[in-house]
């Protein structure tokens, strides 16, 4: 399944990760590099099994606990109503 932020998003990098509006609502998030990554990934077309296993190969960690990060991640952006798909 294809997720992307939703039209209303607004994604902008910082020097330490990424800022994330909803202009629905005018909530912002602050994430990390690593989230930030996630995200922009999403953005890209890349699904979460393909995200997880980059940053597993990236880091040398078992993509199994990488995928669980991911999903949980996914989750929150989801439940925020952040993504689509």
């Amino acid at each position: 399944m294809t997720l992307r932020p939703r039209t209303q998003v607004s994604m902008t990098r910082a020097e330490d990760g990424m800022v994330v509006l909803d202009e629905r609502t005018g909530r912002y998030w602050q994430l990390n590099s690593t989230a930030a990554y996630v995200l922009e990934r999403l953005t890209a077309g890349d699904t979460a099994d393909q995200i997880a296993e980059r940053i597993a190969a990236s880091a040398g960690v078992d993509v199994a606990d990488v995928r669980s990060d991911v999903d949980v991640f996914v989750g929150h952006l989801r439940s925020a109503d952040l993504i689509a798909g």
